[in-house]
């Protein structure tokens, strides 16, 4: 056995036990798919914002939903909060690093519009911060953390804890939860679409119920 074999073998020993656990919460996200898809195929706006290695996660679904995960679909409006470097330094630098993805929800917020925090330990500070600018600003606010209870699990109304205690097998699998939030999105959307197509092609009535 080679020095690298017991790293690797303790580490896939760690993700493979989180897998049934993990199984179990992620059901949700046929829900959240749904969701998102009837928000964005209307329309609206996921804002998605993390630290670290969190935000590299930000940044890779905004990307899938903007461009595609499989198949060729109209792109989505989904924006990373990690990305605009120009206004992560002035927001930190004017009004503390705290603030910095608040100040941008209050910006590109709609109420309606969907805000995914993603936190291995549910503590940062500048994600509660966003928590609770998203929740005032009428956006719906869902976490992806580690074990709950934690602190944005009891910001955010919509929360899937992953129940490990390794904060990189949380990582991996809140990589796992963007890869099957869009699964599940691409899923619904065509209906979204195609009910929308349905509505815009309704004949207009006037007042008095007669067609122009």
């Amino acid at each position: 056995m080679t020095d690298t074999e017991p790293l690797l073998d303790g580490h896939l020993a760690r993700l493979a036990a989180a897998l049934p656990p993990y199984r179990q919460v992620a059901a949700m996200l046929s829900r959240w798919g749904s969701e998102l898809a009837w928000t964005l195929g209307n329309g609206g706006r996921l804002l998605v914002a993390g630290n670290g290695g969190s935000a590299a996660e930000a940044q890779h679904l905004a990307a899938e939903l903007v461009g595609k995960l499989r198949d060729d679909r109209t792109p989505l409006s989904a924006v990373a909060l990690t990305a605009e470097t120009s206004s992560l330094t002035a927001i930190s630098n004017d009004f503390g690093f705290e603030e910095v993805f608040a100040r941008q929800v209050r910006a590109h917020g709609r109420p309606g519009d969907i805000l995914l925090l993603l936190s291995t330990s549910g503590r940062s500070r500048n994600l509660l911060a966003a928590a609770r600018a998203g929740r005032a600003a009428g956006l719906h606010c869902w976490a992806c953390t580690g074990p709950a209870p934690n602190p944005l699990a009891r910001v955010c109304p919509e929360v899937l804890a992953v129940p490990a205690a390794d904060p990189q097998v949380v990582q991996e699998l809140h990589l796992v939860t963007a890869h099957l939030l869009c699964e599940y999105v691409d899923r619904t959307l065509p209906d979204v679409l195609g009910l929308a197509g349905v509505v815009s092609e309704l004949p207009v009535m006037d007042l008095n119920g007669s067609r122009p």
